[in-house]
């Protein structure tokens, strides 16, 4: 049933029939690809129409990304920001893409994305607030480079927002996800960061607190 559109996906139909489904759209992290999170797929609810998003830049030996992480000796490791941005803007036009090819309802659909996944989750949401009901951010943060000029003034009253972080990362350090809710809540967001003791995953705990947060709002 996967259809050829503009990035490589993997999907797990509705068991709705009679209407156009909610969509959950699902985007990896750094080095990996589109069967990663799939993995959450046969938990979450059955009415969900899931597209599992493959990240479009290949590395070697394997695994994908949304954009280049440059590593400087001087000053570490630095986000390729217009890479990213290219990315997000690739993420908004496959969603649209894929709203129509499938015959999904454009206004019930939620962004879900680990690490680079959620960075650019965030920021395709944040500049385009009404593409998404919902995002699930896990493990990353806002880059504000990222983002739209302009995205201040944006109506996000319809946008609904999930965090959580390991407070153990040894790639992200929890205190730039601690960072994120300030951020949202300047923006007239009621968010909070939920915090897990774990380092860059997702414990059983924060998918059982997402799963329930996601029900709730689909």
């Amino acid at each position: 049933m996967t259809k050829e559109l503009s990035l490589h996906h993997i999907v797990k139909p509705s068991s709705k029939t009679s209407s156009k489904p909610a969509a959950l759209f699902m985007f990896h992290g750094y080095g990996s690809d589109e069967n990663d999170l799939f993995s959450f797929a046969a938990e979450l609810p059955q009415e969900l129409f899931i597209i599992s998003v493959r990240a479009p830049q290949p590395m070697q030996p394997y695994g994908n990304a949304w954009y280049t992480i440059h590593w400087d000796g001087a000053n570490g490791k630095f986000n390729d920001t217009e890479e990213a941005i290219d990315s997000r803007d690739k993420i908004v036009k496959f969603i649209q893409e894929a709203t129509e090819a499938y015959n999904l309802d454009a206004t019930n659909i939620t962004l879900l994305g680990f690490s680079q996944g959620c960075i650019l989750s965030l920021a395709t949401a944040l500049s385009y607030p009404n593409l998404a009901k919902n995002v699930i951010g896990l493990s990353g943060y806002i880059d504000p480079d990222m983002l739209i000029p302009g995205y201040e003034a944006a109506n996000f009253s319809n946008l609904n927002i999930f965090i959580s972080h390991g407070t153990v990362d040894q790639v992200i350090p929890i205190e730039w996800a601690q960072k994120t809710p300030v951020f949202l809540n300047n923006l007239g967001f009621d968010v909070k960061l939920n915090e897990y003791p774990v380092g860059h995953g997702v414990a059983p705990q924060n998918f059982y607190d997402l799963k329930k947060w996601l029900i709730e709002r689909i």
